[in-house]
């Protein structure tokens, strides 16, 4: 059981690292509600709503290709552990 769970995560691992390889870039959508602000100008009389923050994750070339390299290791070591006897 060690050997497929050392497996899968190295399988998951390295698709991160091609799913890395592939992007240039990851916007995540923000579940937030958008918040209601006073608009100091006009004494607050009026309020106006926040465009929602989205957050924007740029990932380096470097990052897919050492994903991609520890996940192989980690496939590697499983296929190296001994096998269970009996």
């Amino acid at each position: 059981m060690l050997r497929a769970f050392c497996f899968a995560v190295g399988v998951f691992i390295a698709m991160w690292g091609v799913t890395f390889l592939m992007v240039d870039q990851m916007t995540f959508a923000s579940t937030v509600a958008p918040t209601i602000e006073r608009d100091p100008s006009f004494r607050g009389f009026y309020v106006t709503l926040n465009e929602s923050r989205q957050r924007v994750f740029n990932p380096p070339q470097w990052m897919a290709f050492c994903l991609m390299s520890v996940g192989t290791v980690t496939m590697l070591y499983s296929v190296a552990l001994p096998k269970k006897q009996g």
